[in-house]
């Protein structure tokens, strides 16, 4: 069994003497020759912490640039697929929603299968769907291939941080090593964009999901070496995990559907109907579940309902601002996939630095405030947006990007510590996935909603449709803002 010390060569001569009989000379040696052995034995533990690490890192990294990276290739796979606007959209959405609809569930997976049983499925599925998506012959295969891949990305991230988890035993180690893993998230962020943008102008947009295949083969390769991962009792809640992911589903057709089709046409009524049927049955289901994936209880805590409420607003700011932005870049102004990835950089570098002052200002004003004050940077950052045009000054872009850059990174440290210390232990991973879904959920509506504005009558990017989306954004934000004020106590 990987990680079980072979038996000491003394213990083994012990066997074969006499009681009270003398040690032969060799026996008088014998500690010393150990001494080697032994020392490496005890190198091996931190050495395998950090192959897991490593192996964590990567994946984390990989899903998160896949989300950046695919937003700059989105005009080059409508030139190749002839996909149309709702056709974009749900190659970004169909990752994001099942994402976010699997995450509920993802965490119960992990400790059910083991951590590094269910991060290497997790990985190996995510590696396979982006080969699909690099050889989709047309934009439905691609989609498909994308569900799968947020499928994967929903096993990967809890179970990337379980394994940190348990290869880390002590409180400092495993510190450094979540704060490494973070950190890796927001350089795989930053790097999106412009690996994005180089690899779809010089190899085209497939080059971005195949970049996934040797990433994945590295990682399997060193999972190889980490121990095998202890397996705990979870429930599974099928049935709540499949009206969730219906409901979210339904939903999404609504959304993206409804600004091509028609909000009245039958297959966005179908959908909404759908959403609303799958949602109630979800709600039946977990009432009368043992185990719920969502305890309805939790949700009548003011201090984990609305921090809920202001991620899914802070992320459907963001999310939907990069889409918007990708967009807007390259088909509005004419720049190529490197040159608009390039653009994001400053905004990258912005969201890294500030997220590193936002607990000290969380520790100075207090948490209710830093979160407010997020969500009015990021109001004003939709609201600066605004008079944004093909002839924009590049330098004064850059400038109105910055509130955008600052506002999700000022508030989701403060929303997501004060989420788990209202929590108790035992439910602090329950808690920490439902945020994370309904982060996800709110970018794949705001790009739902985007996408369904941008969309000019001749197939351009439509600027009166860009602020419409802007404006409905800013005032989710102001709604959610004042819920903060109103209904989080001072701390």
């Amino acid at each position: 069994m990987p990680g079980t010390p072979s038996p000491s060569p003394t213990a083994a001569t012990d066997q074969g003497r006499a009681p009270g009989s003398p040690l032969p000379e060799v026996r008088r040696r014998q500690p010393d020759r150990a001494r080697p052995a032994e020392a490496g034995a005890g190198a091996e533990a931190p050495r395998r912490a950090g192959v897991a690490l490593v192996a964590s890192l990567l994946g984390f990294t990989v899903i998160t640039i896949d989300v950046s990276a695919v937003n700059i290739a989105l005009p080059s796979i409508r030139e190749s697929l002839d996909g149309g606007m709702a056709g974009l959209q749900w190659v970004v959405d169909a990752y994001t929603l099942m994402f976010a609809a699997l995450m509920l569930s993802a965490g119960a997976i992990a400790d059910r299968a083991g951590a590094r049983r269910a991060y290497a499925w997790g990985v190996a599925l995510f590696t396979l769907a982006s080969l699909g998506c690099a050889l989709a012959p047309g934009i439905g295969v691609l989609v498909a291939a994308r569900v799968a891949q947020g499928g994967a990305a929903a096993v990967v991230m809890p179970a990337s941080l379980a394994l940190i988890r348990q290869a880390h035993e002590d409180s400092r180690d495993r510190a450094r090593a979540i704060a490494l893993w973070t950190v890796g998230g927001s350089v795989a962020m930053a790097a999106g964009p412009v690996l994005g943008g180089l690899l779809t102008e010089s190899a085209g947009w497939r080059a971005v999901f195949l970049l996934n295949l040797p990433v994945g083969a590295v990682i399997l390769g060193l999972l190889t070496r980490v121990p095998r991962s202890p397996r705990r009792p979870a429930a599974l809640d099928g049935l709540g995990q499949l009206t969730a992911v219906l409901a979210l589903a339904g939903l999404a057709v609504a959304v993206i559907e409804g600004g091509h089709l028609g909000w009245t046409s039958l297959p966005v009524l179908g959908a909404g109907a759908l959403a609303v049927v799958s949602g109630f049955v979800f709600r039946v289901v977990e009432a009368r579940h043992r185990q719920p994936m969502i305890p309805p209880a939790l949700l009548r805590e003011r201090r984990v309902a609305v921090p809920l409420a202001v991620g899914f607003a802070v992320n459907a700011a963001f999310y939907g601002g990069i889409f918007l932005l990708g967009l807007y870049y390259q088909q509005l102004r004419g720049m190529s996939a490197t040159a608009a990835g390039l653009m994001f950089v400053p905004m990258s570098a912005v969201v890294t630095a500030t997220n590193l002052v936002s607990p000290r200002l969380a520790e100075r004003f207090g948490r209710r405030s830093v979160i407010v004050l997020g969500q009015l940077v990021f109001t004003a950052a939709m609201l600066v947006m605004l008079p944004l045009a093909g002839d924009t000054p590049v330098w004064l872009v850059l400038v109105l990007l910055l509130p955008l850059s600052m506002g999700g990174a000022v508030a989701v440290p403060a929303l997501t510590a004060l989420l788990i210390d209202a929590v108790p232990a035992e439910r602090a991973g329950t808690a920490s996935g439902l945020l994370n879904s309904l982060r996800q959920l709110g970018g794949a509506l705001a790009v739902a909603l985007f996408g369904s504005l941008l969309a000019g009558s001749d197939g351009g990017f439509s600027l009166p449709g860009m602020r419409v989306g802007l404006l409905a954004v800013a005032a989710l934000l102001l709604v959610t803002a004042g819920m903060s004020r109103v209904l989080l106590t001072r701390d």
